[in-house]
């Protein structure tokens, strides 16, 4: 019998082996330790990282973040399978990306709107950005600073446009951050720069719906809000500045893949995280059809799918038909779901 990954880790979770929680499902500690997904996690993994490392990093971010073992197993799985394929790694040590639950919304029993469940998303760290860049292959070098109202900053645009940046290192004080910018040397001999004022940050900072959810929670709690935006403001900018100039670059299909991610969880859209991973393995010598399938099912093409989303005018027809991408092979999924986020951002951003 031929199965998903995905349909494994949901049969595992009605298991009564080690390892269970006080529902008697298995735990997310459990499933990071299975054979069968850390083999699927060393698929997609590069040279320089293995399944175990991962596991025990992943492992190491639950017990900072309790609530990631309370969201769906499969998004979590599945942000781990991207983090995999990326080649970075979570959590506050290197700075590449972070775990964060994040509360998916929908409509309840009554017709009434609130969290319908609690899914994990994928935050890219600046460094991160920086990593996947400098491993392009396209990009000699690629950096990014704060400047601070100390320090003297001048920026010439036209023919030979040009940064010059002295950063007032003696000033017991540097002041407040006015501007960030990042700067690329490419492999041709090119060199392409971005520059973004504090009030550029503040409105893509005020954009982000992790900003207003903590800022709406803060309110209502009357406390002092906490947000990455919050904590890690000048990271944050940075990542800005880098995710803006990449548009610019002849960046990589996991760049691509990394700010389609990021700018998701910008805009509170769900990642999908759990489509990732779909991978087919073998358990037994034969394959049967699908419980309650009938053997001449008609097969949807991926043509057939790919209109449906790319022709989807609201949120629902595009979920509904982002669904149909379960039926395809596995090599149709990152095409599907990387024209699934762009369709996202563009319904959003018409409404």
């Amino acid at each position: 019998m031929a199965q998903t990954l995905k349909q494994a880790v949901q049969g595992q979770s009605t298991g009564t082996a080690v390892a269970t929680n006080d529902a008697g499902h298995k735990t997310l500690a459990h499933l990071l330790t299975d054979p069968k997904i850390k083999a699927q996690m060393a698929l997609a993994l590069p040279k320089h990282m293995t399944a175990d490392r991962l596991a025990r990093i992943a492992l190491t971010e639950i017990r900072k973040n309790p609530k990631l073992a309370q969201c769906d197993q499969t998004s979590f799985l599945g942000a781990i399978m991207q983090l995999a394929a990326l080649g970075l790694e979570p959590g506050g040590a290197l700075g590449h990306a972070y775990l964060i639950p994040f509360d998916k919304r929908g409509k309840l029993a009554g017709g009434q709107w609130g969290v319908v469940g609690t899914e994990v998303q994928l935050i890219l760290g600046y460094r991160g950005m920086l990593d996947l860049a400098r491993r392009s292959g396209q990009i000699l070098s690629l950096e990014a600073r704060a400047v601070y109202a100390a320090d003297h900053f001048e920026v010439e645009l036209g023919l030979d446009s040009k940064i010059v940046h002295r950063p007032n290192w003696t000033a017991a004080d540097r002041g407040e951050l006015t501007f960030v910018y990042a700067v690329a040397k490419l492999k041709d001999g090119g060199v392409q720069f971005d520059v973004m004022s504090r009030a550029d940050i503040e409105r893509v900072r005020n954009e982000s719906q992790g900003f207003k959810a903590a800022v709406s929670a803060a309110e209502k709690h009357k406390k002092d809000p906490t947000s990455t935006w919050h904590d890690h403001f000048e990271p944050m900018a940075l990542k800005t500045v880098i995710r803006r100039l990449f548009k610019y670059l002849p960046v990589s299909i996991e760049i691509q893949r990394a700010v389609g991610l990021d700018e998701q969880a910008d805009a509170g859209l769900s990642q999908h995280n759990a489509m990732v991973i779909d991978g087919d393995y073998r358990v037994e010598a034969h394959d049967e059809p699908a419980s309650g399938a009938p053997n001449n099912a008609p097969a949807i093409t991926a043509q057939e799918v790919h209109d449906a989303i790319a022709a989807a005018t609201t949120r629902k027809d595009l979920d509904d038909a982002f669904d149909l991408v379960k039926q395809l092979h596995i090599d149709y999924h990152a095409d599907m779901t990387d024209l699934y986020n762009q369709r996202a951002l563009d319904i959003v951003g018409g409404e």
